[in-house]
């Protein structure tokens, strides 16, 4: 089970740092596929600064919380992926669906089940020397 729970955060980790380089370096492109559009150069760095720190700040912590197998590391990206499915149960509440809504929500959901097991499961700080 525990090798199954690294795996699986990996492989989420992996997807996520993707996704933070493709904001970084191809900001229009991917802000489409988010159903996004920005706003001239400063919408451009907005989405190029901000969505790259979420993904890329939450993969870099999720690989090194699973391979270390520490609870610690991953209390971050929960947060940020419990936000993120907040923000957008919220507006599913107050606006309605869209289609499609639900895709990514169960991508957060599963960032959140996993995360939430291994924090759940794993110890916390650093191993004894």
């Amino acid at each position: 089970m525990q090798l199954i729970l690294r795996a699986v955060i990996i492989v989420l980790a992996l997807i996520d740092m993707i996704v933070g380089v493709a904001f970084f370096l191809a900001p229009v492109g991917t802000m489409v596929d988010f159903g996004l559009v920005a706003e001239g150069a400063a919408g451009l760095s907005t989405a190029r600064a901000d969505f790259t720190a979420f993904f890329a700040v939450a993969a870099l912590f999720m690989a090194w919380g699973a391979w270390r197998r520490r609870a610690d590391a991953l209390l971050a990206p929960l947060a940020l992926f419990a936000v993120a499915f907040t923000g957008r149960l919220a507006n599913l509440v107050i606006i309605g669906n869209y289609p499609g809504w639900w895709e990514p929500m169960a991508v957060e959901m599963l960032h959140i089940v996993a995360l939430g097991l291994a924090v759940r499961t794993w110890r916390w700080g650093p191993r004894a020397a």
